[in-house]
């Protein structure tokens, strides 16, 4: 996701983002983001445990419709 950012790029953005939002918003954002992305990482997971779940009902007999 961040691959292409290094040091001093992320030197930018943390001290824009202090700017932008002050030393005391700061430590709450950083926890509000990572509460959110916690709760994408578990959602994404939970779908992916139930695809894996699911059976896949494949017939060998039936031929696939072009429309």
């Amino acid at each position: 996701m961040f691959h292409n950012i290094g040091i001093s790029g992320l030197l930018i953005i943390l001290v824009i983002a202090l700017i932008v939002f002050g030393p005391a918003k700061l430590p709450m954002l950083g926890k509000a983001f990572g509460e959110t992305l916690r709760e994408f990482r578990n959602s994404t997971k939970g779908i992916a445990d139930d695809d894996k779940a699911e059976p896949i009902d494949i017939r060998k007999d039936e031929q696939p419709r072009l429309s």
